[in-house]
């Protein structure tokens, strides 16, 4: 079966120097203030990259959007020459952060989005350090979600379940991996993971009943 020209190659690779290059071109994009807002920064790396990621790809790309709502599954999506259809989650990480642990996507909207083997589901990490008002870009980590090892990432207990980083300063890389191989692994991760919820459920029941007891004990007041 065809696979992707961009990660079944060193295209990615490409594409990850471009973006560094992109991002340390740009003149001072931040103030004094907004240099100390992670989120702020985070928001305008992501303008930079909405507005001029196109290029990047050269000829590549066919198709191209960055038109998608905050709690979308893609910050930008694109469709290559080949059919290949690819949802990209842009996240952020300043270097000098103790602890960052970005949610990527729901378990469930992974596995229906994945049902169809001309999906890619794409992470693109920009990490970054400040100079005054100048962000200097040092790494970049454009890869499709099944190259992340597991042993970096973790579940957040939101909805069906959140694929989490688990601290973005270790990001594990398997470079041409399985997906097939990664979503069995996925499945096994999450038929461990529900029962501990199921536990945890359990755990809070009980408590909100002898909350119930206490509060039936009250005289009203």
């Amino acid at each position: 079966m065809k696979k992707s020209q961009i990660f079944y190659t060193d295209k990615y690779k490409e594409v990850e120097q471009a973006i560094v290059m992109l991002i340390n071109s740009q003149p001072d994009f931040i103030s004094m203030r907004t240099a100390t807002s992670t989120r702020a920064v985070g928001d305008a790396i992501q303008t930079i990259l909405s507005e001029q990621f196109q290029p990047l790809l050269g000829d590549l790309c066919t198709e191209y959007s960055a038109a998608f709502a905050r709690r979308a599954m893609a910050d930008l999506a694109f469709t290559d020459k080949d059919g290949f259809y690819y949802v990209v989650d842009a996240k952020t990480h300043r270097l000098d952060t103790k602890f960052n642990m970005p949610n990527l996507t729901s378990v469930e909207r992974l596995a229906r989005f994945y049902e169809d083997d001309s999906n890619y589901f794409v992470i693109l990490i920009v990490k970054y350090e400040i100079e005054g008002t100048r962000v200097r870009a040092k790494q970049v980590h454009f890869i499709p979600i099944e190259f992340l090892g597991w042993d970096c990432l973790t579940i957040g207990a939101l909805g069906w379940g959140q694929i989490q980083i688990a601290n973005a300063n270790i990001i594990n890389i398997n470079e041409g991996y399985s997906r097939k191989r990664w979503m069995l692994e996925l499945c096994d991760v999450m038929i461990e993971f529900y029962p501990k919820e199921i536990g945890k459920i359990h755990e809070r029941l009980d408590y909100f009943k002898r909350v119930k007891e206490y509060w039936e004990k009250k005289p009203e007041v």
